[in-house]
């Protein structure tokens, strides 16, 4: 029997807010534990919750990216369990109003786009954390009350890259905005996965499991992948998939037991007496909208118009700094975008990664990075000079025209000086003129090698190797 896995994600996302979601303590990660707290944090009597309005913008902006339906009215509920780290005894969420729903967003698994269902976002206040060790556990309520949203997807992905992808486009979409930093690794954006297995043509849901938070993008489909194998092997077996919450288990690469959900959690919700409903001035949903930062999908769009390949504008696209620089440097009129690039991501981001340093560190202006590119892709240096330039410009912050003029080294695509020292080249090695008619391709490389030597590295290496073909003729022309 053949079975379809169906799976569907909750990912929460930390929103960078600069206070909590009900209080006016600030939001940061890694500072000394219970710093950063107030008396409403910490569920001290008599203290009352004040809804933060840049968390809602912040929730306007992920909904609209998501092509959902924006709620005109907030509405607060609140949640009902007892647990260390939930220090109210309750959880201030949106169960029966969320803020957006019936949205969707696009994901590409080998170049065929699939659309993923969005079944609703709402907003919510984090809990605290807790740290086990042998023997207690400590309570850190730094966290407690930093502003979330929940977005919960319809069923609709069917293999751990689906899930994985889609978990990439939420994160993608949210870093974009700016609305959060989206590092799984400090629980910025935190993922739950459910997943279960039905008959191929049934309609029917089959028993889920869930594997609660997944820290890594990778993670996420590791442990889809292994639960489905081990779902398949359990009812191939004549078994029955029992209703769990599990984890996975990294350095074992399975998921691993957590508890099993016999019955369903009654968490008595009700509407949160000490929040009115609060409709929404469509004024503040337009300037919401209209102050969102471009997504990633109008970049590709922008950047492949521009001449960039898909290769290109994806490693582009890993961080919204190099995009934005790249668009600038583009918009000021650089002649050729993919020079541009090679500068960008290979010489420049390989000197920021050795150095530990930022793009909004590097000393050159972007007028002097497109400089140096436009005298790259004219020919006016060629590629090793161009990395001697761009080593000084990083150092000192100085032009790349003057550069260039005070070392002399503007390269020679003058063709009559080009065509006179590839003559002297010629002479000086008939053997390896003798090789490339015989067919020994590597001979061109020497001679070329030869012209840049004798001229000290200015002259044109492409402008070279016509010549030189052009007088000795095609490689095997005398085989």
């Amino acid at each position: 029997m053949e079975f379809e896995p169906v799976i569907g994600v909750e990912i929460h996302v930390e929103l960078k807010t600069k206070s909590k979601m009900f209080s006016s303590a600030p939001c940061s990660f890694g500072m000394e534990p219970n710093s950063e707290t107030v008396p409403f944090d910490l569920a001290f009597p008599g203290t009352l919750p004040v809804v933060n309005k840049e968390a809602v913008n912040f929730g306007i902006k992920i909904c609209t990216a998501l092509n959902m339906t924006i709620d005109r009215t907030l509405y607060f509920d609140r949640k009902n369990y007892f647990y260390p780290d939930l220090p109210k005894g309750y959880q201030i969420t949106q169960q029966f109003r969320p803020i957006g729903k019936d949205g969707s967003v696009l994901i590409t698994i080998d170049g065929e786009e699939r659309r993923i269902g969005v079944e609703q976002a709402h907003l919510e206040e984090d809990t605290a954390k807790q740290i086990h060790l042998n023997d207690i556990s400590l309570i850190n309520f730094n966290r407690c009350g930093t502003p979330l949203l929940e977005i919960v997807s319809r069923p609709d992905m069917h293999s751990g890259e689906e899930a994985m992808k889609y978990v990439e486009a939420i994160r993608e979409i949210v870093t974009y905005l700016g609305v959060s930093d989206g590092k799984m690794e400090n629980g910025s954006l935190r993922c739950d996965i459910n997943v279960s297995l039905r008959p191929k043509g049934e309609t029917r849901l089959g028993t889920k499991c869930e594997c609660k938070n997944l820290n890594t993008i990778q993670n996420i489909r590791a442990a889809v992948d292994y639960e489905i194998r081990r779902q398949t092997e359990i009812l191939l077996a004549g078994g029955k998939v029992e209703q769990e919450t599990r984890r996975y288990d990294e350095a074992n690469k399975k998921t691993v037991l957590m508890r099993k959900k016999t019955d369903a959690i009654d968490y008595k919700y009700f509407r949160e007496p000490n929040i009115v409903p609060i409709d929404l001035d469509e004024g503040f949903i337009y300037d919401c909208v209209h102050s969102m930062n471009k997504l990633p999908d109008q970049y590709r769009k922008e950047l492949s118009a521009r001449g960039l390949d898909s290769y290109q504008v994806e490693e582009l696209l890993k961080d919204r700094d190099f995009v934005v620089y790249f668009e600038e440097c583009l918009d000021l009129g650089v002649k050729n975008p993919t020079t541009l690039w090679n500068l960008l991501m290979v010489e420049i981001l390989g000197y920021l990664n050795k150095n530990s340093l930022s793009l909004k560190e590097i000393k050159p202006t972007k007028e002097q990075i497109v400089s140096l590119s436009d005298l790259l892709s004219t020919g006016k240096i060629n590629s090793k000079q161009g990395k001697d330039v761009l080593s000084e410009m990083l150092q000192d912050g100085n032009d790349p025209v003057k550069i260039v003029k005070e070392r002399g080294m503007e390269q020679i695509s003058d063709s009559s000086i080009v065509e006179q020292v590839v003559d002297d080249v010629l002479k000086q090695n008939a053997q390896s003129i003798a090789d490339w008619q015989k067919g020994k391709d590597r001979a061109l490389g020497y001679l070329v090698g030869q012209a840049m030597k004798l001229s000290k590295g200015k002259v044109n290496p492409g402008l070279a190797k016509e010549v030189i073909i052009a007088k000795i003729g095609p490689c095997g022309s005398k085989k």
